[in-house]
């Protein structure tokens, strides 16, 4: 597997951004803590631990507790690649969870966001 940078990244260092984008455009940080624990199975709680114990990208991902099995739904492109066709699985969950936070800024309704 490559070794990219954004997998040694402390997720605390991306939340912020994730909360920074969605309420630019008048959207909410439960909002995106909903997506996140929709997408990961991780509750206020556990997000919480896993922000103050500065876990990285790749442990964020790998110990999720419950990585939603809608998320192969989730489709479209993200920093310029396909989501779908994103052959590193551990780059493919970061970019899910991105590709939900910009439909969130992008003004799509929650219901389609979590794919109900």
């Amino acid at each position: 597997m490559a070794n990219h940078k954004i997998f040694a990244m402390p997720f605390a260092n991306v939340y912020p951004l994730y909360i920074q984008k969605a309420e630019k455009k008048g959207r909410t940080k439960q909002e995106v803590d909903e997506i996140i624990f929709w997408l990961t199975g991780y509750n206020e709680t556990s997000l919480q631990r896993v922000i103050e114990q500065e876990v990285n990208m790749e442990a964020f991902f790998n110990y999720a507790p419950d990585f939603n099995y809608n998320a192969s739904l989730i489709k479209g492109v993200i920093c310029g690649y396909r989501v779908e066709e994103i052959e590193n699985e551990m780059m493919q969950k970061i970019r899910y969870l991105d590709k939900l936070i910009d439909e969130l800024a992008k003004g799509k309704s929650m219901d389609k966001i979590l794919r109900k």
